[in-house]
């Protein structure tokens, strides 16, 4: 699923299990004739007990355009995981358009702010990935 949306970062199948089993409550997914088109991955950070921070979300391109992205983002905020979350937090590089503005929507949907600052430049990466900066939208309940 993360190859097919040709813009995620594809990491090991490891860690994708690792998320999916310690992480459930904070893990969504979308289904459609027993076939995954959308998820999304995310976590509570333990230094900050009141934000949940969304990791990937994707959506395969079949499925795109109809407002999957905004519908698993709205779960992931109402997972059980999140119950406790007043801040959502995301990174979304700079290019990334289409991640901004949904971010953007959800804020504006719940009467929320969103606040960016830098958090890994691109010289934190391998050549060729941009930079990400961190997204926190708050409140969220």
């Amino acid at each position: 699923m993360v190859q097919r949306t040709g813009v995620l970062d594809v990491n090991s199948c490891y860690l994708y299990l690792l998320l999916s089993s310690e992480f459930a409550d904070t893990c969504v997914v979308a289904e459609e004739d027993e076939h995954l088109i959308g998820f999304v991955t995310g976590f509570c950070p333990p230094k900050r007990p009141y934000s949940i921070f969304l990791w990937q979300i994707g959506v395969d391109p079949n499925a795109q355009g109809k407002g999957l992205g905004k519908r698993l983002l709205r779960a992931f905020l109402d997972s059980p995981g999140a119950a406790q979350a007043t801040t959502l937090e995301t990174t979304i590089s700079p290019s990334n358009t289409a991640s901004q503005r949904l971010f953007e929507a959800i804020a504006r949907e719940r009467g929320a702010t969103v606040s960016t600052s830098e958090y890994f430049r691109e010289d934190h990466f391998p050549a060729g990935h941009e930079a990400e900066e961190l997204y926190r939208i708050a409140p969220i309940r």
